[in-house]
Formats: C-alpha cells, sequence, structure tokens
C-alpha cells in the first residue's frame, strides 16, 4: 500500500528528472495531480514469527491459524487443524498436513495414520493427552492429499515455529519426508534421515516414517520401531523421568 505522501515524493523525483534530461519540464507535470493513500488490502500479508508471538500462548498462536487466509488451502478447507496435546510437552510430533478426516474434525492425525500414531507413541511412552503436543506443517488439508506446495508450507511456517517457541519441547518428532525436509530445509530424503538425531536450533530432532507410510508397506515397521527406540533413549537421557 502507498500513502499520499509518497506518491508525491515519486512525482517530485520525475519532475525533477524530466526538467535535467530534456531542459524543461514536461507539459505532464504541469497540472500537478492529487494523490490518496491506497486502500488496506482484504487480505493480510504473512506475519512473522515474532508478531504471532505477541501474545505468547498456544491457545493464541493457534486462534491466529484458525482465521489463516495466506493461502489457497483456505478456500477448499473445512475446518483448519492447528494442533492437539498438553501446553508443556516434552514432544512436539510434526506430520505434513490434514487429511479428510482431520480436515472434517479440525483435529490432527484422526484417521488411520493417527490411530497408528498413537499406538507408535504409546509403545515409547507418550501420549497427546499426557505429554506430547501434535502439530502438522501446514494447518488445512491440501486437496486429495496431495504434498503441500512451497507456497504454501512457506505461508504456514511463521506458525510452526511460533508454535516451537511457546510450546518449548525437549525434542522434535518429524513424521516423514515432508516433515523433516521443511524443517531442516533439505532435500535429503527420509531413508538417509531417520533414525539420526540431529539438532534443530538447540532441540534434537529425530526424523522417522510416516504412520501411512507403513500402513501401505508393513515392511516398514521394524525400522521405525528401531527409529522410535532411539528416540525414547534420547529423550531419557533429557528427561530421565518424563515415562513416570
Amino acid at each position: 500500500m502507498m500513502k499520499a505522501a509518497e506518491k508525491q515524493q515519486v512525482y517530485q523525483l520525475l519532475k525533477k528528472t524530466s526538467g535535467a534530461v530534456l531542459g524543461y519540464t514536461s507539459q505532464n507535470f504541469l497540472e500537478p495531480p492529487v494523490f490518496v493513500d491506497d486502500p488496506e488490502t482484504s487480505v493480510p500479508a504473512q506475519e512473522s514469527a515474532p508478531a504471532v508471538l505477541q501474545s505468547a500462548s498456544i491457545d493464541s498462536v493457534n486462534k491466529r491459524i484458525a482465521s489463516c487466509v495466506r493461502c489457497s488451502l483456505s478456500k477448499t478447507r473445512k475446518n483448519v487443524v492447528p494442533g492437539e496435546g498438553v501446553s508443556n510437552p516434552y514432544v512436539l510430533v510434526v506430520g505434513e498436513g490434514p487429511g479428510a478426516e482431520e480436515d472434517e474434525q479440525g483435529r490432527p492425525f484422526v484417521g488411520k495414520a493417527g490411530q497408528l500414531l498413537d499406538k507408535m507413541l504409546a509403545a515409547i511412552n507418550l501420549s497427546r493427552d499426557k505429554n506430547c503436543y501434535i502439530a502438522n506443517v501446514v494447518k488445512c488439508r491440501p486437496p486429495m492429499n496431495r504434498d503441500p506446495a512451497p507456497q504454501e508450507t512457506q505461508a504456514c511456517r511463521s506458525f510452526l515455529d511460533a508454535q516451537i517457541h511457546v510450546l518449548k519441547p525437549k525434542m522434535i518428532l518429524a513424521m516423514g519426508r515432508v516433515a523433516l525436509q521443511n524443517l531442516l530445509d533439505t532435500s535429503i530424503g527420509i531413508n538417509k534421515m531417520r533414525g539420526k538425531i540431529v539438532d534443530f536450533n538447540g532441540i534434537p530432532f529425530m526424523a522417522t516414517f510416516h504412520p501411512s507410510a507403513l500402513l501401505r508397506d508393513e515392511s516398514l515397521k521394524r525400522p521405525a520401531w528401531e527409529d522410535l527406540k532411539i528416540f525414547k533413549n534420547k529423550l531419557l537421557e533429557i528427561c530421565p523421568d518424563y515415562d513416570k
């Protein structure tokens, strides 16, 4: 948006330039126009993570997410899916994006993949009801469950960063390739990165297979279990009593 004063400055600059180049003032500049401010845009610009954090609670962040219209996914969603869990989690679990059932209910990981995720977490004494928070890279369902587009993940990134900042998890568990690559800003695949503890802005981070991949290919269940044991051992180092 341009203010009237800014337009006036541009007008005066063009007037001076015309005189310097032509040796006289163009007829276009004899009668100065009347400038007005541009109207406010109806679509809010993307906020930075610090702006989202002005009211620093997970509820306030999620309220901002609920009214977001930053990308085209807002036009096709039924419900926004900000996230779910405890407000002081040991672990933040990050998935890709909502599916059909999540879009219907406004809750993350409630379909078949979500039911399997709950079992995977329970196997290492984690739960969204007790010590975890579950979120996604994008907060609205991509049509036909396709991968979220770069502009969509970019539009949601400050929200995810704000959630991480507010929740302050002891560890982050990324479920699948999309969550891994977006959080770490990498093109490395899940097969090379799974089961490895790396640093994410001072927070231990690990990726494993997405539960939907295990539903498609049961042979991945064993390596996923090995990943979860690695994750649990690291969490026990940080928080020896997390599973009490």
